[in-house]
């Protein structure tokens, strides 16, 4: 599969993550205001992809002329709670001065970067995993989708399922299926299923189930934003997946590159969540599932306390350890044979 996103003859080319698992196919974006639907109804997502998005929307509004400032500010606003969005934008659009062609020429050095990054902090977390947890292979638990998709190529969480594959250590990873818009079950298993990686998809709620009967050595995730102190802000249902990994004693890993750190943000109260439609729970596919009228509570976002996480991987390496991985609690009914534990 080629980049998730790329600059080609004058327009954004991105791979349509709506369109998946059913069809994979390739939007070309030639101005903002496509770039910006394309950023809002998530056919390009993942918070290192929109830190390239962010890049590259500026410049296509440097070559368009007009007000670049205003259209860079529109394309950062465009979802609030990933930082990597702003941060491409302003990375890009330091270079305004220099001329159209030089705020493309680091745009284009941020996606070359991308891959770098992400091969190296998942690379670093996988070292980690293997350290945290004695039974071989693994079996994995992974939520929304941190893979190729996510990024620009290759990918953050779901990179370390890459790295562990490549060496014959993963049984199987256990895939959220992550509501409301099932990033797990479309794209996750999609690229699991394109590398030939066991798999399973699960409802979010059956994730604490499957640690109570031992079949997780490790969950995964990745994040939209890193607060100074740790906190992480990432798709909804994580905070939760946190709290029943602490409570069974499995490492919680989250892996992202540094552009994902936001030092301005002392903790994670101060990250802006947002908020979805209430069609996205109250319809499925167009169908309504839910009576007429009816309201939702549909945050994109969670944010995860520090303490419940075992480490933040980048590029860098361990960025903080917070709690100790530990051993499986004694009350967990272990699910098949103990070979290789």
């Amino acid at each position: 599969m080629r980049r998730t996103i790329d600059w080609a003859s004058g327009a954004i080319e991105i791979v349509d993550q709506v369109a998946l698992p059913g069809e994979y196919r390739t939007l070309r974006l030639r101005t903002v205001p496509e770039l910006i639907d394309a950023i809002q109804r998530l056919a390009v997502r993942g918070a290192p992809a929109l830190g390239a998005a962010g890049a590259l929307g500026v410049a296509l509004a440097a070559f368009a002329g007009g007000d670049v400032g205003a259209a860079a500010q529109r394309i950062a606003h465009a979802r609030p709670t990933a930082v990597n969005l702003a941060w491409g934008v302003e990375r890009a659009l330091a270079m305004l001065p220099h001329g159209a062609d030089a705020v493309l020429a680091e745009a284009r050095a941020m996606l070359d970067e991308d891959e770098r990054r992400n091969r190296a902090a998942s690379g670093h977390a996988a070292e980690f995993v293997l350290a945290q947890c004695s039974r071989r292979p693994l079996r994995l638990l992974s939520h929304c989708n941190t893979g190729q998709l996510a990024t620009v190529a290759w990918g953050t969480a779901l990179g370390v399922v890459w790295h562990l594959h490549a060496r014959g250590l993963v049984e199987s990873v256990l895939v959220d299926e992550t509501r409301p818009l099932l990033q797990g079950s479309r794209l996750t298993a999609w690229e699991l299923e394109q590398a030939g990686v066991p798999y399973r998809v699960q409802p979010d709620s059956a994730a604490a189930a499957a640690m109570a009967r031992g079949m997780v050595d490790c969950v995964l995730v990745g994040a939209d934003r890193i607060a100074a102190n740790g906190d992480v802000a990432n798709k909804i249902g994580t905070y939760g997946l946190a709290i029943a990994a602490a409570h069974h004693g499995v490492p919680f890993v989250v892996v992202a590159p540094t552009s994902t750190v936001d030092e301005r943000l002392a903790s994670g109260a101060d990250i802006a969540i947002e908020e979805r439609a209430d069609g996205e729970l109250t319809e499925f596919a167009g169908t309504p599932v839910a009576p007429a009228g009816a309201a939702a509570f549909n945050p994109a976002f969670d944010v995860t306390p520090a303490a419940l996480i075992t480490a933040v991987v980048t590029e860098n390496g361990v960025r903080g350890q917070h709690r100790s991985g530990g051993a499986p609690s004694r009350d967990r009914v272990r699910e098949g044979p103990l070979e290789g534990i």
